[in-house]
C-alpha cells in the first residue's frame, strides 16, 4: 500500500503496517518521538494497523495534539496511581488541560496535597515501569460488565449515556484499564515528567446537584526544565491571584450569609470601579452614545417578546410563580429588551439613525454554584452596556467604531497585550439554544466575517457559542492561571427588531427594519478588575488607584502638615491619605508598600519648614521637590493615564 506523508513523498509499506511500524522505516529518532498518528484526518495510536492507501501524519511532542495525547496518557497513570494508593476510590473522569491534566474522583474520606506525595511516587514508578498500552475494543454490554467488575459507578453511567450499538474502547496499562475513546502513547515510559499542583472540589459532570468529587490537577512535560519554569510561573501567579489579593488588599469580600457569586466590594474596590465607570460613560458620551437607566426587573411578557424566556430561562431568577400570579417578574439578564422599548417610544426616520444607547447595568444571571470564582465569574455584575441601532449601509462603521473603542478602552487600562479574538457562530443542530432560521444565520455570518476581514482583525471561529439571536466577536483574556473568558463581545442581531416592530422611514419614505448592534465598551465591571488586579499585582495605574498618595508624618511635630497637604492634594483631585501614628518611619513605608501605595510623601521638620515634600514612587526614591511641583506631577500622570 502507498503512504503519502505530511512533507507529500510517497512510501511503500506492507499491508497491516502500523505508524510506529513506518516511523521506524524511515528513522530511529523519528520512531523515537513520535507519540500519536494522524490517518487521513483522524488521530490514532501509533500502534493501529493501516488499511490500504492513506495520508499519514506522525505527531511529536511539538504537535498540540501530540502534547495533548501526552498528558492523557499522564492522567490515566494519575488513575492508576490513585487506585493503587486508594483502592476504594472511584473514577469519574480525567481529561487533558493546556499545561497538564486532571482526575475527578470519589473517595470516601478528604486528601490533602500532603497525601499527594504518595501518589506522585507511585505515578514515577509507573513511569518508570514504562507499561506497555494497549488499546481494547469490545460491545456496550461487554464494557458495562467490566465496569460492574471493578464497582465503578461513574464509568457505568458514562457507558450508558453512549449510543446502544456503538463500540466501546478501553485502555489496558498492566494491571490497570480505564474507559477511554483515545489515543494514547504506545507506553507509560513515554511520559518523561509529572507534578501534582492541586487539589479542588467538582461536581460531577459539573452539576451542582450532584455529588461532589475530589479533581487532582498535574502537569505534564517532556523536560524537567519546563516542569520546573511552570511552577515558577505558578507561584508566580498564586501571588497575582486576584481570589487572594483582592482581599488582602481589602478591594472585595464574600461571606456565606449573602451568597455565592454576590462578592461585596470594598470602599477600595468601589472607588476602582466608580473611577472606571466615570471614564467610560464619559468617553461614550463623547462618542454619541445617549444615557440611559432602566429597571433591575421586568415581567415575563418582556422576556417572552425578546427569546429570552424561551432560550434563556435557566440562566434568570426568576420572581413569583408563572402559574398562580397574574404578574411573573425576572431579575434582568441583559437590557437589550429595555433600552429597545425607549427606542419605539416614538417614530425614526433614517436622520436618526444610527442611535446609541448606553448604560451601566447591574445584570443578573443564574450561574451554576460550581462556576463561582471570585470576581471573575458571579451572579449579581456590572456591565458597560449598549445597543446601536442603524441602518443596513451603517453597520459596518458602527462596528468598527465598537472595535475602535473597546481597543481605546483596553489600550488604557494596559491590557491589549492579553486579549485575542473569537468569531462566535450558532450550531444549526442544537435548535434549543438559537432561533432557528439559517438563510438569515448564514447571511449575518458572512456579513460579520466580511467586516472581521476588512477590518483585519485576526480571529478563530467557535461553532455554538454565539448569542441566541445571532454571532458575535467575543474578546477573550486569560486569568494568570490560563483560563480564558470573555472580557466583552460585540455582537450582531438580525432577529429581535423585527420582533420587537422596531423600525424607520427611510429617505424614500418607506418602512424598514434596522439592523442592531450589542456591544460592550469595557465588558462586566467586575471580571475586568479582576484582571487587573492579577496584570498590576495590586499595583495599579496611578489614575486607578484607590489611595494614590500617603502623606506620613516623621515625627508628632509633623502630623498636622501632614493633614493639611492631604487636604491640599484633595482639593485638586488627588486621592490621599495621611499617616501619623507614633511608629518609625522605615516601618510606615513598609506598609505603604504592602498596600500598593503609589506615592509617598514623608514630611519632617526640615519639609514643613521649607515647604518641601520629600517623595517616594513606590520603591524608588525621587528626592525632595516643591509641594507645588509634586502635585503638577501627579496630576499630570492622572490625566494621561499613564502606566508606569
Amino acid at each position: 500500500m502507498k503512504i503519502t506523508l505530511k512533507d507529500g513523498s510517497v512510501i511503500e509499506a506492507e499491508n497491516g503496517a502500523t505508524p510506529q511500524s513506518v516511523a521506524l522505516g524511515i528513522s530511529e529518532n523519528l520512531a523515537r518521538a513520535a507519540l500519536i498518528a494522524r490517518v487521513n484526518g483522524e488521530l490514532v495510536d501509533l500502534k493501529t494497523p493501516l488499511a490500504g492507501d492513506c495520508k499519514l501524519e506522525l505527531l511529536t511532542y511539538k504537535d498540540d495534539d501530540g502534547k495533548t495525547a501526552y498528558r492523557h496518557t499522564a492522567s490515566h497513570i494519575l488513575a492508576q496511581a490513585i487506585k493503587n494508593v486508594y483502592p476504594a476510590a472511584q473514577l469519574a473522569i480525567g481529561p487533558a488541560t493546556n499545561v497538564g491534566f486532571y482526575y475527578d474522583i470519589d473517595l470516601p474520606f478528604a486528601i490533602t496535597m500532603d497525601d499527594l506525595a504518595a501518589v506522585e511516587n507511585e505515578m514515577k514508578e509507573i513511569i518508570a515501569a514504562d507499561l506497555p498500552i494497549e488499546r481494547i475494543s469490545v460491545t456496550r454490554k461487554q464494557a458495562m460488565a467490566q465496569m460492574q467488575g471493578f464497582n465503578e459507578v461513574y464509568k457505568m453511567q458514562l457507558i450508558e449515556e453512549l449510543p446502544a450499538r456503538s463500540k466501546i474502547t478501553f485502555y489496558r496499562q498492566g494491571n490497570f484499564v480505564d474507559l477511554c475513546r483515545g489515543p494514547h502513547l504506545t507506553s507509560t515510559g513515554k511520559v518523561k515528567h509529572v507534578k501534582l499542583v492541586q487539589i479542588a472540589g467538582a461536581y460531577w459532570k459539573g452539576d451542582e446537584h450532584n455529588k461532589m468529587l475530589t479533581r487532582i490537577y498535574g502537569v505534564a512535560f517532556e523536560k524537567k526544565s519546563e516542569v520546573e519554569e511552570y511552577l515558577a510561573k505558578l507561584a508566580e501567579a498564586k501571588k497575582r491571584d486576584h481570589n487572594k489579593l483582592g482581599r488582602d488588599l481589602g478591594l472585595f469580600m464574600t461571606e456565606e450569609r449573602v451568597g455565592q457569586g454576590l462578592p461585596l466590594l470594598m470602599p477600595k474596590g468601589a472607588k476602582i470601579i466608580q473611577t472606571m465607570q466615570r471614564f467610560v460613560e464619559d468617553e461614550e458620551e463623547r462618542r454619541g452614545y445617549m444615557l440611559t437607566k432602566t429597571p433591575f426587573m421586568a415581567k415575563s411578557d418582556l422576556y417572552k417578546l425578546s427569546g429570552h424566556w424561551d432560550h434563556y430561562r435557566d440562566g434568570m431568577f426568576v420572581i413569583g410563580d408563572e402559574v398562580l400570579d397574574d404578574e411573573v417578574l425576572a431579575l434582568r439578564p441583559m437590557t437589550c429588551p429595555f433600552q429597545y422599548m425607549i427606542y419605539k417610544n416614538g417614530l425614526k426616520s433614517y436622520r436618526d439613525l444610527p442611535c446609541r444607547y448606553a448604560e451601566t447595568s447591574t445584570l443578573f444571571r443564574n450561574e451554576d454554584s460550581g462556576e463561582m470564582h471570585g470576581l471573575i465569574r458571579v451572579r449579581q455584575f456590572t456591565l458597560a452596556d449598549g445597543h446601536i441601532v442603524c441602518t443596513p449601509e451603517q453597520l459596518e462603521s458602527e462596528f468598527k467604531g465598537c472595535l475602535d473603542l473597546c481597543r481605546f478602552m483596553l489600550g488604557t487600562l494596559g491590557l491589549s497585550d492579553d486579549i485575542s479574538y473569537r468569531f462566535s457562530r450558532w450550531d444549526p443542530k442544537d435548535r434549543d439554544k438559537y432561533i432557528y432560521d439559517p438563510k438569515k444565520w448564514k447571511a449575518a455570518e458572512e456579513q460579520m466575517r466580511n467586516i472581521l476581514n476588512d477590518l483585519g482583525v485576526e480571529y478563530i471561529e467557535k461553532t455554538g457559542e454565539a448569542a441566541f439571536y445571532g454571532p458575535k466577536l467575543d474578546i477573550q483574556s486569560k486569568n494568570v492561571y490560563g483560563k480564558e473568558d470573555t472580557l466583552l463581545t460585540i455582537q450582531v442581531d438580525m432577529f429581535l427588531a423585527e420582533k420587537f416592530d422596531m423600525t424607520y422611514i427611510d429617505e424614500n419614505g418607506e418602512k424598514k427594519t434596522p439592523y442592531i448592534i450589542h456591544r460592550s465598551s469595557i465588558g462586566c465591571y467586575e471580571r475586568t478588575l479582576a484582571l487587573l488586579i492579577e496584570k498590576y499585582g495590586g499595583m495599579f495605574p496611578l489614575w486607578l488607584s484607590p489611595e494614590q498618595v500617603r502623606v506620613m508624618s516623621l515625627t508628632e511635630r509633623t502630623a498636622e502638615k501632614c493633614a493639611e497637604l492631604v487636604a491640599k492634594l484633595k482639593a485638586k483631585g488627588i486621592r490621599a491619605e495621611k499617616d501619623v501614628r507614633n511608629e518609625k518611619i522605615g516601618y510606615k513605608i513598609r506598609e505603604a508598600q504592602m498596600d500598593k501605595i503609589p506615592y509617598m510623601l514623608i514630611i519632617g521638620d526640615k519639609e514643613a519648614e521649607s515647604g518641601s515634600v520629600s517623595v517616594r514612587r513606590r520603591n524608588d526614591d525621587l528626592g525632595q521637590m516643591s509641594f507645588g511641583e509634586f502635585s503638577d506631577l501627579v496630576r499630570a500622570e492622572i490625566e494621561s493615564k499613564e502606566i508606569k
